[in-house]
């Protein structure tokens, strides 16, 4: 599903560069769960962002599905973030005047598909928020709202699901919830990566993978 070979990224902040990964090589196979660990600046978020498509990297290949994304136009990145990934934030990112229906709908809306109010009830059902479709997010629990974002994120069908932080606003209960969600989602046979500094939440994942200072060390 996933092949990076030999990433760096680097960013100049001020008149230092900071070098967030360097010379990463990876492979993650379709229908796994990992989780990738470490402390700040370590290269989660960046490693995030590139998986993402949401930057490239400086040097290296990034192979998603067998085709080299590393160098594809805005555009056509764009087009695979919206088709081919689903995203999983810590904060929900939810649209705040729209219901928990309407935040679901709007990859499909961007993407012009059919049928999107259906699809994005029946994937609410799939979280088990079928009851909750007119609800605002501000009417709605920490725990429940992360429901509704993973239901954005899979009511494309994406290849891959990119959780960061999931449960880093929620607590020890809920988080508990929403990690048991993802291995039921994993159980389906979905591909699934978690970044994390949570120990106990990289636990639920049968892979970890460690970074530090932008290296892969475990």
């Amino acid at each position: 599903m996933i092949r990076l070979t030999d990433i760096s990224k680097s960013y100049e902040l001020g008149e230092n560069v900071v070098h967030a990964l360097r010379g990463v090589n990876l492979e993650i196979g379709a229908g796994e769960m990992v989780a990738v660990v470490g402390s700040s600046g370590s290269g989660k978020s960046t490693l995030m962002q590139i998986l993402g498509c949401l930057d490239r990297p400086d040097n290296g290949q990034y192979f998603l599905e067998d085709e080299d994304v590393s160098r594809l136009s805005k555009n056509r990145l764009a087009e695979i973030r919206n088709r081919r990934i689903g995203f999983v934030f810590q904060n929900f990112s939810l649209l705040p005047r729209l219901t928990a229906l309407e935040n679901v709908e709007l990859p499909l809306l961007y993407g012009g598909a059919s049928s999107a109010k259906r699809r994005a009830g029946l994937t609410l059902e799939r979280v088990g928020l079928g009851d909750r479709t007119d609800h605002r997010p501000s009417q709605m629990s920490g725990g429940q709202a992360q429901r509704v974002a993973i239901a954005r994120a899979l009511v494309t069908d994406p290849a891959i699901l990119l959780a960061d932080e999931p449960t880093g606003n929620l607590d020890t209960a809920t988080s508990n919830e929403i990690m048991e969600l993802f291995a039921a989602l994993h159980a389906e046979g979905r591909t699934i990566l978690v970044v994390t500094h949570e120990p106990d939440v990289a636990a639920r994942c049968p892979r970890q993978i460690h970074l530090r200072d932008g290296r892969v060390v475990e």
